[in-house]
């Protein structure tokens, strides 16, 4: 029991409310999930234009935020029991020979090099009622310092205003640049802070 109250004291997150994630210190974080561009198939003249804009898009902020990238090795085997479940149904013997050779090779390649699985987020931060301060993901990886006051609904609701703002007005950017994204819910962002916290765990978490 002492242990575990020792480690609590590392973790500065107080609470995941409504997908806003409240730590200790009072800052608010909400998180968006970003897909990605194939920057290295663009011409050019695309990625010139795409630096330009994230350029562009970063210089309108007045806030700070952050980009989390978060890589896991990626589970092959449902795929696999799934070509094997195929396999006796095929119509002919060619069909199936081809398929078993197929299987063999994917199995033999993952065994031997590590497919990764890449997810981008983009944290963004609000502390009410303070000048914002550099801080996003990477700080739920520090205690916090100041004491959580407490929060009234009524407070919440007018704070979470004012970071669903800064949400739409990040969204709105990234659109621009042809990325798409979706803010957490409480249950993704609860699975998100576990696995940052737990990365031995990282390689058994679900795909968002």
């Amino acid at each position: 029991m002492q242990t575990r109250t020792a480690t609590q004291q590392f973790v500065p997150l107080s609470e995941i409310r409504d997908g806003v994630a409240i730590l200790k210190n009072g800052q608010m974080c909400m998180v968006l999930l970003a897909s990605s561009i194939n920057f290295a198939f663009k011409s050019t003249e695309e990625q010139e234009a795409i630096l330009s804009q994230f350029q562009s898009f970063l210089n309108t902020l007045d806030f700070s935020l952050q980009i989390y990238i978060q890589s896991r090795r990626l589970d092959i085997r449902p795929y696999l029991s799934i070509l094997k479940e195929r396999e006796p149904n095929q119509d002919n013997d060619l069909m199936r020979i081809q398929l078993r050779e197929y299987i063999d090779f994917i199995s033999t390649f993952t065994n031997e090099v590590d497919i990764m699985s890449k997810n981008f987020f983009v944290a963004i931060p609000y502390i009410p009622g303070t000048a914002d301060i550099k801080s996003g993901i990477s700080s739920l990886l520090r205690p916090g310092q100041a004491k959580k006051e407490v929060v009234t609904p009524e407070k919440f609701a007018e704070d979470r205003t004012q970071l669903e703002q800064r949400v739409a007005i990040v969204e709105q950017g990234l659109a621009r640049l042809g990325v798409r994204s979706v803010a957490l819910g409480t249950e993704e962002l609860t699975e998100l802070y576990y696995h940052i916290f737990n990365p031995e765990e990282l390689d058994k978490a679900p795909k968002y």
